[in-house]
């Protein structure tokens, strides 16, 4: 259900979007029919006013942004918190370095978590339980709350629905690791 592929797509949603988001997201709404409303919507929505509202809720609205996709800013109430340091820790531990993007970063989450789920390493298991455990399980329902109440386009609700199923899933699969 969750594999790395829909790992990787949830990542995706945290991109800017440009000129060929709307078909590249059309190219994967096949297998992924939550998005289709979303992507009507998309088709009928300027480039411009979807950028805008990418911006206004993850990298700089106002009067605040209102849904930063940092872990920080949920768990610590300011950017590169204390679980920065965590982060990296476990990413060195599997062998893995976070490049430009900060560690709380949802997007870079998402890619370690798909990372681990691609993976053959025995310890693959223990460090996504800890991913989940000690870092998302804290702030990404808050994130979805914050993404869905104050999303202006469809898309975004959507896919906080699939970030609540997400979660679900993974507290049940991790909840006795």
């Amino acid at each position: 259900m969750h594999s790395d592929k829909n790992l990787r797509l949830h990542g995706l949603m945290l991109c800017m979007p440009e000129s060929e988001s709307l078909s590249l997201l059309e190219s994967l709404a096949s297998e992924h029919r939550w998005m289709q409303a979303g992507l009507h919507e998309l088709s009928l929505t300027p480039l411009e006013e979807w950028q805008g509202e990418y911006t206004r809720l993850f990298v700089n609205g106002f009067p605040k942004t209102a849904a930063p996709p940092f872990e920080s800013v949920y768990r610590h109430q300011t950017m590169f918190g204390p679980v920065v340091d965590e982060l990296h820790a476990l990413y060195r531990e599997a062998g893995l370095a976070t490049g430009e993007m900060p560690a709380d970063y949802l997007g870079t989450q998402l890619e370690f978590a798909a990372h681990l789920a691609a993976s053959e390493d025995p310890r693959a298991y223990q460090w996504q339980a800890r991913l989940w455990q000690d870092h998302l399980h804290h702030w990404l329902p808050k994130f979805v709350t914050d993404l869905c109440q104050n999303s202006r386009l469809l898309i975004y609700r959507l896919w906080g629905g699939q970030l609540t199923l997400l979660t679900r899933h993974m507290q049940e699969r991790f909840a006795y690791a």
